[in-house]
């Protein structure tokens, strides 16, 4: 984990007095990144869920639609057209091949979706939150990434309040198909603690007023 001095211009590649600082934020499942993201949105700063923005495009963009179709036929699709994200998920989650195959088709139309979606922001700073943001490679078109963390046994627990069906196995599962949480801290600009021990409130506004700060003329 580094950090970098808000004043420094290299800090920010992609930032121009145009185009706003690009943030990161993700973390593994049970994290609590939609919960940092809403404290955010709360501070009227814009938010891209890429997650619900690809279950969006996978439904209503065409050339994605057709991609899907052609590489896992027409049962990914019911008749009316809406993805069958049931029989999706049980033919493709258990073979990593599909599962690489799918992101291959997915995450590139996320991420010009997402480009299209910056330049119409005028905020200071905008982010982008992505459960696989290492994972599909779109890290690399932010300037910082934040993690939040929470341990394993709490991220269950949570998952698990929830949605009660799903078993510790299912999750852990789940979570072993993410890269680890020891490695998303390793590689973050930043880190917001979930874990019960710290407030994550005084967290979030530390790092909002150093983004702000840092997008305003000196």
């Amino acid at each position: 984990m580094s950090s970098t001095s808000p004043s420094a211009p290299s800090a920010f590649p992609s930032a121009t007095p145009s185009k706003p600082l690009q943030i990161g934020i993700t973390g593994g499942i049970g994290s609590g990144k939609s919960l940092v993201c809403r404290l955010f949105a709360l501070l009227r700063i814009p938010i891209y869920e890429a997650d619900d923005r690809a279950r969006w495009l996978m439904n209503h963009d065409p050339q994605l639609t057709a991609s899907v179709r052609s590489a896992f036929g027409n049962e990914a699709y019911t008749p009316d057209g809406q993805l069958n994200r049931p029989w999706l998920s049980a033919r493709v989650f258990s073979d990593p091949e599909q599962v690489a195959q799918l992101n291959a088709l997915v995450h590139p139309r996320v991420a010009d979706d997402y480009g299209a979606w910056v330049a119409e922001q005028r905020s200071p700073y905008v982010i982008k939150e992505a459960a696989l943001l290492y994972e599909a490679g779109s890290w690399q078109q932010l300037d910082q990434v934040v993690v939040v963390y929470a341990g394993e046994a709490l991220r269950i627990a949570r998952i698990r309040q929830r949605d009660p069906h799903r078993s510790a196995e299912e999750i852990r599962a789940i979570m072993a198909r993410q890269l680890s949480e020891d490695e998303k801290v390793k590689r973050a600009d930043h880190v917001i603690y979930n874990d019960e021990r710290q407030l994550v409130i005084p967290q979030v506004l530390a790092l909002h007023n150093q983004w702000w700060a840092s997008r305003q003329p000196s």
